[in-house]
């Protein structure tokens, strides 16, 4: 059974936050549930998020919601195990809308993930997010 991995020991890193005002704009929104608040990039070419998991956990889907005009024609995950180099999982290809889109991800037992926001829909190349969901199973 899948369920959501991202758990509060999981460590998150994001490629930038807009304005640097983490309070407003931070990597937690990414994960809180809450419909009024997102992670906001600031402006670049290409922005990222890693995820640290505790534990070796398998991926089945990543479910993500861009705020429609902020988001990215094509991201990329990337994974690995340990202290082993990031390797190539999977490229996807998002809408430009606000709904809540689900990916499917080839099976991968890793511990850190990185999602590369590639083409991005704005002008500057910000990325809006709302939710980001890692599903899949921890492994023991």
């Amino acid at each position: 059974m899948t369920h959501s991995l991202v758990c509060p020991e999981t460590v998150s890193r994001v490629s930038s936050v807009l304005n640097r005002n983490s309070r407003q704009f931070g990597k937690k929104y990414l994960f809180d549930q809450d419909e009024e608040t997102c992670w906001n990039s600031d402006q670049g070419p290409c922005q990222w998020v890693t995820l640290e998991f505790p534990q070796r956990i398998c991926v089945s889907q990543l479910q993500i919601q861009f705020q429609g005009g902020f988001s990215s024609r094509l991201a990329r995950l990337e994974g690995s195990q340990g202290s082993e180099a990031l390797h190539h999982i999977v490229d996807f290809y998002p809408e430009d809308n606000n709904s809540l889109q689900t990916f499917s991800v080839p099976a991968a037992e890793v511990d850190r993930l990185k999602v590369t926001f590639e083409d991005t829909t704005d002008f500057f190349g910000r990325v809006v997010i709302y939710h980001l969901r890692v599903l899949g199973e921890k492994k023991v």
